[in-house]
């Protein structure tokens, strides 16, 4: 039986903000019903000749959807693809102005780590994000996953948001430390074509890059003033609370995505599903290429602190990693953007800043 984390969509918003290209729609109860029933049918036909030592449930607004059927989703990947509860990670991004959402029901069904769509800790910075939460909602709705029990929370946090500053930056920051927090995703906001934002993106008033990259670099040093590890370009936490699900994808690992525009990596091979409710009924996948080559074991490993290490590679592809990235990362390493070892390499935290040129360029023939 192969083993793989499963990733299940759930494509639907209560509203779309300004700046997410994700797939998502509007949803009724009748609509939660069918995609329940649609899922929990994909997993029993398609996907019982795989073991998962990860589930993620990402979105959308998986919460929108209710507890029950998120659990009902839950003991079908336990019983079809044999989910151990008590030694794997399970998952659920949570909206934090649903306040609704029964976390006990999600304890009880195996759920133990939630991931809160936080962005800011700035009201006015959600309001300028479209967001329908409150500072206060995030505080309510961490107090009501940890007394179901969840002691794995993650927070996200948007950088060089329109008229950000430093100050505000550090009390999004300061609220993470405050709640006790053990994770922290740190996205730069990024204008992406077909979004509201992308539209109005002349009358944003972004940050230049030089002043994003202060921004990060801040974010960077107070993570690790307060203890946490900054472990992946985007990702902090303390001490064994990193994110496994999203190891696999930067460890090239395999992974089952499950919904409209889910992605998937199995046998060497990777597919998707389109961004269309009917074409993902009717199993229409789209294949997108061999995956799995040392290029993108590279690529991908490099978004880590740790890098690309020898014996990480050379278990991976039965031998040392090859003298032409070694060369190429030396180059970098001049230039303070690449850490060398007789280990292997990695990036710099200002190697992160430029990372897609610097791993363009260790990767060049």
């Amino acid at each position: 039986m192969k083993t793989a984390g499963i990733y299940i969509h759930i494509p639907f918003c209560e509203k779309k903000c300004p700046y997410c290209d994700f797939y998502s729609r509007h949803g009724s109860q009748e609509d939660f019903d069918s995609y329940t029933a649609l899922i929990c049918d994909f997993l029993r036909k398609n996907f019982c000749d795989i073991k998962a030592d990860t589930l993620y449930f990402g979105g959308g607004t998986p919460s929108i959807i209710g507890a029950k059927r998120l659990a009902e989703m839950i003991c079908t990947v336990r019983e079809c693809c044999c989910l151990d509860i008590s030694e794997n990670e399970i998952t659920i991004e949570v909206n934090p102005s649903k306040e609704d959402i029964d976390f006990e029901i999600l304890r009880k069904a195996g759920a133990n780590r939630i991931s809160v769509g936080m962005q800011s800790a700035n009201d006015d910075e959600l309001l300028l994000l479209g967001r329908q939460h409150s500072v206060r909602q995030v505080k309510q709705c961490i107090i009501r996953a940890k007394n179901a029990g969840f002691d794995n929370i993650s927070l996200d946090i948007m950088i060089a948001l329109p008229h950000q500053t430093k100050n505000k930056l550090s009390k999004s920051i300061a609220f993470c430390v405050e709640n006790d927090i053990p994770h922290v995703s740190a996205y730069i906001l990024k204008i992406e074509e077909g979004t509201v934002f992308y539209k109005k993106r002349q009358q944003l008033s972004l940050p230049d890059d030089d002043f994003t990259a202060d921004l990060y670099e801040f974010m960077c040093d107070e993570m690790r003033r307060y203890g946490y590890e900054h472990y992946e370009i985007s990702n902090f936490c303390k001490k064994g609370y990193e994110s496994r699900h999203n190891l696999k994808y930067w460890h090239d690992e395999p992974y089952i995505g499950i919904g409209p525009s889910a992605h998937s990596f199995i046998d060497g091979k990777r597919w998707y599903y389109p961004r269309n409710m009917r074409k993902f009924a009717d199993d229409e996948r789209i294949p997108d290429g061999i995956g799995g080559d040392e290029e993108e074991f590279i690529m991908l490993g490099l978004r880590l602190k740790e890098g690309i290490t020898q014996q990480r590679f050379t278990q991976r592809y039965g031998k040392p990693i090859d003298e032409r990235f070694l060369c190429n990362a030396e180059k970098y390493y001049k230039m303070g953007l690449v850490h060398m070892s007789e280990n292997g390499f990695s990036l710099t935290e200002k190697g992160f800043l430029v990372s897609n040129a610097v791993i363009a360029g260790i990767l060049e023939v």
